[in-house]
């Protein structure tokens, strides 16, 4: 069975397109790295592929806020084309400074997104994080919600974070219920031992209800934080020494295999 194509989309700025090209193909990808202006002088390009990723760094140089200058190429000239590839069953992932590109683009949360030819509207934003400090470490997920393809409920697992607007926050307390609701909260931060996180360190950046990553009403437009191509190797663990060393998957690289699994039935 030939393998998945994967689409990573990089500009001025980005940095972490490479570890992340290295996540997917170790997951059973087979992954290409494209400029974004070269995605809008041809966006039939989407076409051919089954996966596309919004990677980390700082686009930009996130000028005008993390992720914005970025988000408004996509949402001005992309649109129509990310919204057919979302329509055939296909997978948008974006990390860090990509979460942040859907998010300000209006990709994510998304509501409604695929019922609309509009741009759409802007319901939540990633703001500083809540100490005013950039944070760089490893922190634990949990998986509360298995609505995206990209992971399996109840799951935990530690990855890294990096990042200086990592707050999540809704537009209004009806939308963050609207994402309760319809199942769209499916990461949060928690306790190294998986329990609710008790505030800072836990919660890095104060994100609204240790909320770490966020989908669509369908599930295939996925968006965190943390960085679990960091984690795509044993190796890289923080405590792999302590655990006896040896060769395997990172606690990180099961988002990516889950998405290539996906994305072999389309």
């Amino acid at each position: 069975m030939a393998s998945p194509r994967s689409l990573l989309i990089r500009t001025a700025g980005t940095n972490c397109e490479a570890e992340l090209e290295y996540a997917w193909n170790r997951a059973g990808a087979a992954t290409e790295i494209l400029h974004v202006r070269r995605l809008i002088e041809k966006p039939e390009t989407l076409r051919e592929f089954q996966l596309l990723s919004f990677p980390g760094g700082f686009s930009y140089g996130d000028d005008l806020g993390a992720g914005r200058i970025h988000a408004i190429e996509i949402r001005e000239r992309l649109i129509a084309p990310l919204r057919e590839f979302v329509e055939a069953g296909k997978l948008i992932y974006g990390v860090c400074n990509g979460f942040q590109v859907l998010v300000k683009a209006g990709l994510l949360p998304g509501f409604d997104f695929l019922k609309s030819a509009e741009a759409p509207p802007l319901d939540a934003t990633l703001t500083d994080n809540e100490n005013g400090k950039f944070q760089d470490r490893w922190i634990t997920l949990k998986v509360v919600s298995s609505l995206t393809p990209f992971l399996k409920e109840g799951a935990v697992f530690r990855v890294p974070i990096a990042h200086g607007e990592g707050n999540f926050m809704p537009k209004d307390d009806a939308t963050l219920s609207r994402l309760h609701a319809n199942r769209q909260v499916v990461l949060k931060y928690v306790a190294p031992d998986g329990s609710a996180a008790k505030g800072w360190p836990d919660n890095p950046n104060g994100s609204v209800d240790d909320i770490a990553g966020i989908c669509d009403p369908t599930g295939r437009i996925f968006g965190l934080m943390p960085h679990p191509e960091r984690h795509a190797d044993k190796v890289q663990g923080p405590t792999w020494t302590r655990e006896g060393g040896g060769e395997g998957d990172g606690e990180g690289l099961s988002v990516f295999r889950n998405a290539v699994e996906y994305a072999r039935t389309l």
